[in-house]
């Protein structure tokens, strides 16, 4: 059912807008790339309607949601900042939460000024998680700097990066880090009400923040009995886009418009949700927050490398030998991720990696030295982004995926863009003639001039990553792409 009571053309824009998302079927680019380890489930896959591009399982795709199952989960830094607990597995109770270490973030906080809590985390150097990257002290002081009122603090837990399941396990199996995270925000920023943002692929999710929730409130420390200015939270359940992991479509559908992305300046900081000051961060970035204020911002920094402190969760595909979640130090290179975590792969010969989702840059064999950092990473073409890493081998031409990527980017565009609601189209129908064997004369120079108006003329930065993607396999699959193209 609609979350609110709205016109046809908002309930019409989600996937699963008055569907049950139980027992489907995955078509995201970690299952599409490890289709041959189970070509019966990805046939179905291919046949359901609506498509779903992630079910948060990419550790056994091609993935169905019809069973539950938790993959690996290991802390491999020198200190563990969000998986700590969750590596044991998980947090059933607020005592248990305690035990583990939980709360005494928010105590500290709550003696604590709110710039000095600021301090702390600009002094951490955390940038966000969810993708962008941006320094998260920066963000925090814009929207404390704001005088507006009321201010809102907004978690993005539509994970919708297809690869990526690191919010989903950590709202499963430790909600009240992300709430605790939340909370401290609120104090930092002035804000009265928070408001979690859940795909509705994660029902399980679902569940356990509602648990949590309700054990924060009975605690005291949500809800009109608490000392952190009454400050609540509340769910609003996504109903299947892409699209509203991007913090303005998310901030629409939230507000019950139509999710398309919000023309920028003015930011969310400023005007946001319901137009008030808003600070929008993803779990993983929020999970951050307690060990920081906690251990302070310095120790913090002293882990990782310049311009990427700290740890990061990867989250590897099915397609290698040791699936799962990692928390590793920022530093350590790709390689060591690939082939000391993953153990390589589990049948076939690696062609390339993509961290950080299907629209991001492909990482050649030949460059798996490069550092796991913000400026490394972006140096060759690629991306740190939420932290999904998924290899594919030799069952996937580079024809194949890039056909893959802009038939998902077609179907996930929210229409507002021209050039990223006809471009992506355009290049998808280009790729499908293409491996029919149906190459024109120009074709290559055509792909490369639509990919560049969509960089220019899109307001959204889901198609910045769609041109790292496209200038990545023309740079590092040349053989290849001229191979397809040979005609032109």
């Amino acid at each position: 059912m609609p979350i609110h009571d709205e016109p046809a053309d908002v309930t019409s824009f989600y996937h699963l807008a008055g569907g049950d998302p139980q027992t489907r079927h995955c078509q995201g680019t970690a299952c599409f790339v490890a289709r041959h380890l189970s070509p019966k489930a990805w046939e179905a896959a291919e046949r359901a309607v609506p498509r779903v591009y992630c079910l948060g399982r990419c550790y056994e795709g091609p993935a169905t949601d019809d069973a539950p199952s938790r993959p690996q989960i290991e802390v491999c830094a020198p200190r563990s900042i969000v998986l700590e607990r969750v590596q044991h597995g998980t947090t059933d109770s607020l005592d248990d939460y305690r035990r583990g270490g939980g709360m005494v973030g928010l105590q500290r906080a709550a003696g604590m000024e709110p710039e000095g809590i600021v301090s702390e985390l600009e002094r951490s150097e955390l940038r966000g998680r969810g993708g962008a990257g941006f320094p998260t002290g920066r963000k925090w002081r814009t929207v404390a700097a704001q005088t507006g009122i009321p201010k809102y603090v907004v978690a993005n837990l539509d994970e919708g990066d297809p690869g990526a399941y690191i919010d989903r396990i950590l709202a499963e199996d430790d909600p009240l880090a992300l709430l605790e995270g939340m909370a401290i925000a609120a104090r930092a920023v002035g804000a009265s009400q928070g408001i979690i943002y859940v795909r509705g692929e994660y029902p399980a999710a679902i569940t356990s923040l509602d648990s949590a929730l309700e054990a924060a409130r009975r605690a005291g420390w949500l809800g009109g009995r608490s000392r952190n200015e009454a400050f609540d939270i509340q769910l609003v359940i996504g109903r299947g886009s892409y699209i509203c992991g991007e913090e303005t479509s998310l901030l629409n559908s939230i507000e019950g418009r139509r999710p398309i992305v919000r023309v920028r300046p003015p930011y969310v900081a400023e005007r946001g949700l319901w137009g008030q000051p808003t600070l929008v961060n993803n779990v993983e970035t929020f999970a951050s927050v307690p060990w920081i204020v906690r251990h302070g911002g310095a120790a913090y920094a002293a882990m990782g490398i310049p311009g990427s402190r700290g740890t990061k969760v990867l989250a590897l595909n099915s397609l290698f030998h040791r699936p799962g979640l990692y928390e590793v130090e920022f530093g350590v290179t790709v390689r060591h991720v690939v082939e000391t975590l993953g153990g390589g792969l589990r049948n076939g010969e690696l062609r390339g990696v993509m961290i950080g989702g299907p629209l991001a840059g492909v990482i050649p064999p030949e460059l798996l030295d490069t550092p796991l950092g913000f400026a490394e990473l972006r140096a060759i073409g690629a991306s740190v982004g939420h932290g999904g890493v998924i290899a594919f081998d030799q069952h996937t031409s580079i024809a194949e995926l890039a056909h893959h990527v802009f038939r998902f980017a077609a179907d996930e565009s929210c229409g507002e863009c021209t050039p990223c609601r006809l471009g992506a189209r355009r290049v998808e129908h280009m790729l499908s003639a293409i491996l029919a064997g149906r190459v024109a004369p120009g074709d290559q120079q055509l792909l490369r001039e639509i990919v560049t108006a969509l960089q220019d003329a899109s307001l959204c930065g889901r198609v910045t990553g769609l041109g790292d993607f496209t200038a990545s396999i023309f740079q590092y699959f040349p053989q290849e792409i001229a191979s397809c193209l040979k005609s032109s």
